[in-house]
C-alpha cells in the first residue's frame, strides 16, 4: 500500500477561497457573489482586492442564483459561494430553471457539506446534494478531497463552459494531493493499484480510504484505491477498467446512499459490468448535532467501516 505523506491539514473551503483569489487576478471576468457568508466561504480575500467584481447580496440565495444566471450574459464566470445546504435544496428551483435549464456558466460553490459541518446539526448538514445536482442536465458535479484539489478545482471549472456544483467542506483535513497539480473535470486519480477490490472513494473519504487501504494491506488484501473527484461526468472507463481487475468494488462518501456515487457507479455496473459492490454512506437519515468526527463514527463513514464492507463484498465475489 502506497504512503501519502502530508505536512499539514486544511479545511478544503480554504482551497477554494485560495483558488478564487488567483482566478481574480488571472482572470477579470470572474466574478464572485455570497449570501452573507463571505468569512465562512474564504472569499474576503476577493472582495478585498476586487470589490468591484465582489457582490454580497444578503441572505437572499435564490436572488443569488438569479442574479448570477443574469451575469452570465454580459460574458462574466460568476462563482456563488453560501453552504452546500442553501446552495441547492434551498434555490433548486432557480438553479433548475434559471441556470441548467438555459445551460448558464454559473459555477454553484459550495461548503460546509455532510455531517462534518458538525454541531449546526440536521438543518444545514444536507446529504442529498449531489444527487440533487447530478440529476439535472447540462450539471458537472465536482467534489474535491483536500484543500490543493479544491483550489485547483477551482481555478480549472473557469475554463468548463456551463453550469458546475463544486462542492467541499469546513473541517481541516490531511492535505496530500499535490500542490502543482493539474485538475481533469471528469478523469479519476488511481492513487494506489491493486488486484483484489477496488475502492471508489470521493471527497472527506478519500482519506478514509486510504487509512483503510493500510489497515486491508496489514490483512493481506491488496486495495485499488481510486479518487473519484468527478460525479458528473463519471469516469465509467477509469471504473470498469478497475472493477474488471479485480472483480468486485466499494464505494465510499459522505453523502446519503440514495443518489449518490455509489449510486452512480451501481447504475454503470449493472450496465456494463455486474460485479458485487457495496456502499459506505448515509444510509436514508438526516445527521444530528455533534462533532465530524462523533458524527463521522456514527454514520459510519470512518475507515473502518470501509474495512468492514471491503471484507462483506470480497466474501461475496468469493461465492
Amino acid at each position: 500500500m502506497k504512503d501519502f505523506p502530508y505536512t499539514e491539514s486544511k479545511d478544503t473551503r480554504s482551497g477554494f477561497g485560495v483558488g478564487l483569489h488567483e482566478l481574480g487576478k488571472s482572470n477579470p471576468n470572474v466574478v464572485a457573489l455570497t449570501a452573507d457568508l463571505t468569512g465562512s466561504l474564504k472569499m474576503d480575500a476577493f472582495k478585498k482586492d476586487f470589490p468591484e467584481r465582489f457582490f454580497q447580496v444578503g441572505i437572499a440565495e435564490a436572488n443569488m442564483m438569479g442574479i448570477a444566471a443574469g451575469l452570465t450574459i454580459g460574458g462574466k464566470i460568476p462563482f456563488t459561494g453560501t453552504f452546500a445546504n442553501f446552495s441547492t435544496g434551498r434555490v433548486y428551483d432557480q438553479i433548475r430553471q434559471s441556470i441548467a435549464y438555459s445551460d448558464k456558466n454559473v459555477k454553484i460553490c459550495a461548503s460546509h457539506a455532510g455531517v462534518t459541518l458538525g454541531e449546526d446539526g440536521a438543518t444545514h448538514q444536507i446529504l442529498e446534494d449531489l444527487g440533487m445536482m447530478k440529476m439535472l442536465p447540462h450539471m458537472t458535479v465536482i467534489n474535491p478531497c483536500d484543500f490543493n484539489q479544491t483550489k485547483a478545482a477551482t481555478i480549472a471549472i473557469a475554463e468548463h463552459e456551463g453550469p458546475v456544483y463544486l462542492r467541499f467542506g469546513r473541517p481541516v483535513v490531511p492535505n496530500f494531493t499535490p500542490a502543482d497539480q493539474k485538475f481533469e473535470i471528469g478523469k479519476a486519480v488511481l492513487l494506489n493499484e491493486g488486484a483484489d477490490v477496488s475502492i471508489f472513494a470521493t471527497g472527506h473519504l478519500v482519506w478514509k480510504a486510504i487509512l483503510a487501504g493500510h489497515i486491508l494491506a496489514e490483512k493481506g488484501i491488496d486495495a485499488e484505491i481510486i479518487n473519484i473527484h468527478t460525479i458528473k461526468p463519471l469516469d465509467a472507463q477509469a471504473i470498469l477498467a478497475s472493477v474488471r481487475k479485480t472483480g468486485c468494488a466499494v464505494s465510499a462518501e459522505e453523502h446519503q446512499m440514495n443518489g449518490g456515487l455509489g449510486d452512480s457507479i451501481a447504475q454503470l455496473l449493472s450496465r456494463e459490468e455486474p460485479l458485487p459492490l457495496e456502499m459506505v454512506a448515509v444510509n436514508d437519515s438526516f445527521g444530528e448535532s455533534g462533532t465530524p468526527d462523533q458524527l463521522m463514527e456514527k454514520y459510519g463513514l470512518m475507515e473502518n467501516d470501509i474495512v468492514k464492507a471491503v471484507e462483506k463484498v470480497l466474501a461475496r465475489k468469493a461465492k
